[in-house]
């Protein structure tokens, strides 16, 4: 019992001075400690407000699945922001900086620093408005600027856009004027197929109204459509007609491409020609 009382005193007088105080090592241990707790703390509250709004699924007022996955984003940046001031404050404290003094002296530097971060406060307030007003999402398909892409984050100082090629644009939200938002309502699937001059026009439209029918009943991705609109250009070697349909937001580049493989199936299967380049080399003695 002595000996470990012995370990015991040698420990605390390692972290601790004389006059009871924190010795160096002891203030480096209790911010290390501070910091993983911390850390701790963020993952746990990131588990609750992930884990609420799955729940919300349940509730009678349920949130839509898009403006409740934004929101989890943003809740997670404040409660973020709160929880590491609060660690800064306590390290501080460790320190023995009196916090009364520092935070006069912010007061009386704020306008000066105000100045320097008006930038800071524009992009919180504007990416507040466009929570507010539900402009977009997370997962939303949007363009603004030259930036086109998904909606990856959205946190109150700026927006993560992932581009179709896989680049990652951090905007501030500051700095987001105009907005174009392609998940909104139906989207637009839209083909263009081009027959031959020789071709029978109306059969053709016929083969492709038939086939129209068969996507739409086959696709739950498809709101309205598809429907041939007719000829809508004579080419220099071909006959343009055009077809479009109504899909839900997201799922039009893929309607598409079904569209353009059945047609050309039933194109091949009723011996329709769809022109294409040629070269004829006709020699001299022919």
């Amino acid at each position: 019992m002595e000996v470990a009382k012995a370990i015991l005193d040698d420990i605390y007088g390692f972290f601790k001075t004389e006059g009871g105080e924190l010795s160096i090592p002891g203030m480096i241990v209790k911010v290390l400690l501070i910091l993983i707790v911390t850390r701790i703390v963020i993952k746990i509250a990131y588990m609750a407000i992930d884990k609420f709004f799955e729940k919300q699924e349940r509730f009678k007022y349920k949130i839509e699945s898009r403006k409740a996955k934004t929101l989890g984003y943003i809740l997670k940046s404040i409660c973020k922001y709160i929880l590491y001031f609060i660690a800064i404050i306590s390290i501080l404290q460790v320190f023995n900086i009196p916090i009364a003094s520092i935070l006069a002296a912010a007061g009386i530097g704020g306008v000066a620093i105000g100045f320097g971060a008006q930038s800071l406060v524009k992009d919180i307030i504007t990416g507040f408005f466009i929570l507010f007003e539900d402009q977009y999402g997370v997962g939303d398909h949007i363009k603004t600027g030259e930036f086109e892409g998904i909606v990856e984050d959205m946190g109150l100082r700026v927006t993560k856009i992932r581009g179709f090629n896989g680049e990652l644009n951090i905007i501030p939200n500051g700095s987001i004027s105009t907005v174009t938002n392609k998940c909104k309502g139906s989207m637009r699937a839209w083909v263009d197929i081009s027959i031959a001059y020789e071709e029978d026009i109306d059969n053709a439209i016929a083969v492709i109204d038939k086939i129209s029918k068969d996507i739409r009943n086959n696709n739950d991705n498809i709101v309205e459509g598809p429907t041939v609109l007719g000829v809508s250009n004579l080419g220099g070697s071909d006959v343009v007609l055009s077809v479009i349909a109504k899909t839900k937001p997201m799922e039009q580049w893929g309607v598409e491409r079904q569209m353009r493989k059945s047609i050309k199936q039933a194109f091949d299967k009723e011996g329709i020609e769809i022109p294409y380049q040629k070269h004829v080399i006709i020699k001299d003695n022919e």
